[in-house]
């Protein structure tokens, strides 16, 4: 019935599904990897016979010519985290964004040097970060702040984030976090830290690996200073698909902000007279390092003009659903005190993911049993199962099927 009734039923049938023994197999990975549209391989076609039929003058000729097919990606990619079009562009990958972004945003000096961010981040996020510290010539011990969940509790309240930055607002550089933890599936409130980071003096910046396509973002009106995030999770580009950034424009107009300069990134009106003296357009775009990966850039636009046409506040309106959903049937499972669920409760803040926390030993047998059952989903040391429910292609029915493998493995195994 609920399937009967979801608007948004009709993009199943817009992607490929792995199969075990010749049906859909039950895809719960969206975290990690989401799925091809069917769209996506036309798309890279038309591009290569592009490429055969112009060679170099690919870059000038059609209405999707190269040269600019960054700005192809800009204007769906800068509704889909709440930003204007001047404060997006696509490029790199996601932890080289971060680098790039840290360049101009983290600039220590010998009394504000700290950077503030959660406990269990993605590892990408804490090598760079351990990285930056250290390029700095500081120690990561002194210089990086943990926010860690209260003993007993299994995500971080807002209130200690705000704690932990007013304690430290002295010495406090960088205020960075993900959008949503990819650990837990914790949708962080954004808007509140960045209020707090900002009153303590520092930056604040996010990685939105989890969030981007998945939850409802408005940067620019929260006031985030940047961010970035990559496209092959719940954004279905691909495997190792671009990345976004975003720049606020109070510092996009910023010319004089240090960055590592490339030549896209300088003022396109000039760029070819191939002349010294970096000048950086206005905007996103002046982080630009060099052109566009165009066969990952089209795979991305195949991907996201799907999203254009659903939206992402519907998307996400069904997302509360499917997750809550899946919630309820989980914690009515007889016996199902052999795991717990350790993200948010309600709804509103988490993104389509919910982690189950297993006993010691129990976890990576269940996780066989669902993968040898046609079940695609993550596991992640040392006894976590994350499920994303995607709503962009995963169904009530796959819920229920997967839940009630669940139940068959408690009553074979316990």
């Amino acid at each position: 019935m609920l399937d009967q009734q979801d608007e948004l039923s009709i993009y199943r049938s817009r992607y490929h599904f792995p199969k075990h023994k010749g049906e859909d197999c039950l895809y719960f990975c969206g975290n990690s990897l989401g799925l091809q549209p069917k769209s996506t391989k036309a798309a890279l076609i038309a591009e290569l016979d592009h490429w055969a039929a112009h060679g170099v003058e690919g870059h000038f000729t059609g209405d999707n010519a190269w040269m600019y097919y960054h700005k192809l990606l800009t204007p769906a990619s800068a509704r889909l985290v709440g930003a204007r079009d001047s404060e997006v562009v696509v490029m790199n990958t996601l932890s080289t964004n971060l680098h790039l972004l840290m360049v101009s945003f983290y600039r220590p000096t010998n009394t504000r040097f700290k950077i503030i961010m959660e406990e269990q981040a993605f590892p990408s996020d804490q090598y760079a970060v351990e990285s930056q510290v250290k390029f700095h010539g500081f120690d990561p011990e002194d210089a990086i702040v943990e926010v860690k969940a209260r003993p007993g509790e299994d995500y971080i309240r807002t209130e200690d984030i705000e704690e932990t930055i007013k304690a430290h607002s002295d010495s406090v550089a960088l205020v960075f976090f993900s959008g949503v933890n990819y650990y837990t599936g914790q949708f962080f409130e954004m808007e509140r830290i960045t209020a707090c980071a900002h009153d303590a003096g520092a930056i604040a910046g996010f990685d939105l690996a989890h969030a981007a396509g998945n939850v409802v973002m408005n940067l620019h009106d929260w006031n985030v200073d940047f961010a970035a995030w990559c496209s092959y999770k719940y954004l279905n580009s691909g495997p190792g698909g671009p990345s976004g950034v975003f720049v606020h424009e109070k510092h996009g107009q910023d010319k004089t902000l240090p960055r590592f300069a490339g030549w896209w990134g300088h003022d396109e009106k000039s760029r070819f007279k191939m002349e010294k003296g970096f000048i950086p357009m206005e905007g996103a775009q002046g982080w630009q390092l060099s052109n566009a990966q165009v066969l990952s850039f089209a795979a991305l636009k195949s991907s996201i003009e799907i999203f254009e046409e659903a939206g992402i506040e519907a998307l996400r309106a069904k997302s509360l659903k499917l997750t809550s959903y899946m919630e309820s049937l989980i914690n009515g499972i007889e016996g199902g005190d052999l795991f717990k669920i350790i993200t948010p409760s309600i709804a509103e803040q988490r993104g389509a993911q919910l982690s189950m926390l297993t006993q010691d030993g129990i976890g990576k047998e269940l996780f066989d049993y669902l993968s040898a059952n046609g079940v695609i989903c993550d596991w992640r040391e040392p006894n976590v199962i994350r499920l994303a429910a995607v709503p962009m292609y995963n169904s009530f029915e796959d819920v229920w099927s997967f839940v009630d493998l669940v139940k068959r493995w408690i009553k074979r195994n316990h």
